[in-house]
């Protein structure tokens, strides 16, 4: 689900302090701090706590996939295509009919 390593890499990743990562998550910092030093195992509804306030701020999880689990960066939202289809776009330069009659267009 979600190891301590891949805590400490996620909150590296945003600079995001084990007291950012407790008030985002609602979790005990002595938690977060115990979890990430691996001298405590937390209930699986704390982790997913955690785990989803991480990905909340944008960091993906890499599933173990024999090179090892993992965590990454989401692309930003602005890097993202617009894909409406619905809307349609026109351009001054193709408003007029250049095209000879019969041409089909």
């Amino acid at each position: 689900m979600l190891s301590p390593a891949q805590c400490r890499a996620a909150r590296a990743l945003i600079a995001w302090s084990k007291r950012d990562l407790s008030a985002a998550s609602e979790t005990a910092k002595a938690t977060i701090a115990g979890f990430e030093a691996g001298e405590l195992s937390p209930d699986a509804r704390t982790l997913q706590h955690i785990k989803r306030a991480l990905e909340d701020a944008g960091v993906l999880f890499i599933a173990e996939n024999g090179g090892g689990a993992g965590v990454r960066l989401a692309k930003p939202a602005s890097a993202s295509i617009d894909t409406n289809e619905t809307e349609t776009v026109q351009y001054e330069e193709y408003l007029k009919n250049d095209a000879p009659p019969g041409a089909g267009g």
